[in-house]
Parts: C-alpha cells; structure tokens; sequence
C-alpha cells in the first residue's frame, strides 16, 4: 500500500510518470494497428467503401472490449491537462493561454493534413473527373473525429477544471446520469439526433475521470480489481440486455453503434480498462524500468501522434501503387477468407512502410514532450 502511494505522490510532481506516457502511445498505435489489419476495402461504382471482419466472424466482436481503447486515451489524456495545467499555474500561465496552446498544438497538424487531402481530391476531381474521390478522400481523413472531438473538451477545460474544484466525484456522477438519459430519450423515445449529445458526454466523462487518476494509483489493490469486476459486469449486463450490441465499435449490418455516437455502455468500457491497466500496473511498471523497454516507450511516444495522423495516408498511398501495378481497385472479398487472415501481417507491413516517410518528416519533434 505505501508503495501505492508513493507513486501517487510522484505522478503530481516532477517526475514524468512512464506508464502514462506508455498507455497514451498505446492506445493509439493500437488504433492505427487495428484500421490497418482489420479494414476490408470493397469497391464499387461509387469508388471505396470499408467494412471489417466483425460482421462475418462469430464472437470476434470480444477482442473490441479492450481493443477499443479510446475511453483510455481520453482518460489518460484528461490526466495530462491537469498535470499539466498544475505546472502552466506554477509558471503563472493563464487559462486562456493554456488552453489556446494546447488547440493549436492538435488543430495545426490535423487541418493541415485536412487541407492537403482536399486539395488533392479537388486537383484530381478537376483533371482526372473521377466522382468518387471525395469519398475516397472523407475515408483517409474520418479517423480524425477524435481529434475534433478532442479539441472540443480541451476547450471546455476551464468549466471542466471548476466543476472539479467545486464538485468533484459528483460530476462524474452526473456525466454518467447524463449519458444515460440520452441513451433512454434517443432509444425508448426515438429521439434519434439527441443522442450525438453523447459525443460530448460520454467523451468528456472519459477525459473528467483522468483527473482523479491519482487516487486510482493511491488506491489498494483489491479496489482496482474491484473496479476491473465492476466494469466487466456492467458490460456483460448492458450487452446482454439486448439494447446494446456486444462491438465496442461500429460492426456492418447492425442497427445500433456503441461508438457513433457512443452509448452508456462506453462508460462501462471506461471502468473496466481502468481497471485493467491499474491491476497491471505493477508488473508494467516494472518492465518500463528495463533499458530497452524505455527506449521502446521513448519510441513510440515521439511517433504515436504522427502515425495516427499519416496511418490512412499510408493506406491510400498503398492502395494508389496496387492500382498502378496491376491496373484494378484494390478490394477484398466478404466474408473474409483463411488466405485473407493469413495475410494479415502484410496488412499491417505495407501501409507502415508508406508512413515511415512521412514519421520521418514530421517526428523529429518529441510529440509527447511537447503535449505534457
């Protein structure tokens, strides 16, 4: 227990903590890792259109329970704004300027790559008439959603950061009352548009958790398994209930999605991996102490951001020299084949060699340096 919360203590100060900066890389590349490997490209007369082997594989939809890792991003992400606004305080930074920096940190990159695709896209509508490439060009850039979504909370930090001040647990309380009250009103009532009210809510309950991350470190060991069972139980329930679909992203062919917008059920996500990556923490930690293993966590901390932003551009690229070289669309057949799992390394090879380039072009800045 003491050793718990020393290590509490230490997340508030100086010290940077390596099993935060581990979880954020992660829970992008594993992001990026999954569109790669498990998106089948079709083609049709009207240009590119994705799916993915969950609406063909029984019970694949399980690996989505802690493959979907975005309630981690943004839990881990709200935890960083504290911290870091605690030390923007100590330099006598305003709100205001603090907010606004960490926006443009995000917002340049991601409009910037916004902007280049439709340039792109209109030249070769313009030249080439081809009527598809606006959805081919919507396909590269719909990943970013998050970050949209991301820059939304970071903007409403300064009501976010009282409500914790003059709150605290409670508004986490509320979020998740919230959240659910949407759910009732969009599906018992049919008032469908309401439900995106969710991408806020439910987002933004994620990113409120991450400033109570200290006393989830501080805490014994039976309550983060406690907070793990918690979690998976209220999955298993809600899943179950047959209202919510089992996926924790978007699967072809059914009626509902937990993530677009998101549903109740992403707040029981949010609490099981929260129990999750506390009840590995110990053994985590342990290993990002090894030599290598903080190289590896330096790594991909400096890369993360840069691969999640060029990881379709590198898909596109990939399809565009298929297409050159043997003079087709790239596609994929449905339901998936054992030739097309068997293949799914290349999957992950090919478009990671086309994103390289641009990893090397616009990484030589620590991204996560930068961010904290």
């Amino acid at each position: 227990m003491s050793e718990r919360v020393d290590a509490a203590s230490r997340t508030g100060g100086t010290k940077r903590d390596k099993y935060v900066d581990w979880l954020r890389a992660v829970s992008l590349i594993v992001v990026v890792v999954w569109h790669w490997a498990f998106t089948i490209l079709q083609w049709g007369p009207d240009g590119p259109s994705p799916t993915s082997p969950l609406g063909f594989t029984s019970g694949l939809w399980i690996l989505t329970w802690l493959l979907q890792v975005l309630p981690l991003f943004f839990y881990v992400g709200g935890y960083v704004h504290l911290m870091s606004w605690n030390r923007a305080c100590e330099r006598g930074v305003g709100i205001g300027a603090f907010v606004w920096r960490r926006i443009r940190a995000l917002a340049i990159p991601a409009l910037a790559l916004s902007f280049a695709w439709l340039v792109f896209g209109g030249v070769i509508w313009l030249i080439f008439d081809v009527p598809w490439i606006g959805r081919a060009v919507l396909l590269v850039l719909s990943p970013l959603w998050f970050i949209g979504v991301y820059l939304v909370l970071v903007a409403l930090l300064p009501v976010m950061l009282w409500l914790h001040r003059r709150f605290d647990v409670l508004v986490l309380i509320w979020l998740g009352g919230a959240a659910l009250v949407v759910d009732v009103l969009r599906l018992r009532y049919g008032l469908e548009a309401i439900g995106w009210l969710n991408m806020v809510i439910v987002w933004g309950l994620a990113h409120q958790a991450g400033f109570f991350y200290d006393r989830m470190v501080a805490m014994p060991r039976r309550l983060d398994v406690a907070t793990l069972w918690t979690g998976l139980f209220a999955l298993v329930g809600l899943v179950y209930s047959d209202i919510y679909p089992g996926s924790m992203v978007g699967v072809p062919g059914d009626k509902l999605s937990n993530m677009a917008p998101p549903t109740f059920v992403i707040v029981a996500l949010l609490i099981f991996q929260i129990g999750l990556v506390e009840v590995l923490r110990p053994a985590m930690e342990r290993l990002l102490e090894r030599p290598r293993w903080q190289w590896v966590n330096t790594t991909i901390n400096r890369f993360a951001l840069q691969l999640f932003l060029f990881h379709t551009t590198g898909m596109a690229i990939l399809n565009g020299v298929f297409w050159g070289l043997t003079g087709s669309p790239p596609g994929s057949q449905v339901p998936p084949t054992l030739i097309w799992w068997l293949e799914r390394p290349l999957a992950i090879a090919g478009p990671l060699l086309c994103t390289i380039p641009f990893l090397l072009i616009f990484g030589r800045r620590n991204s996560a340096g930068a961010s904290r």
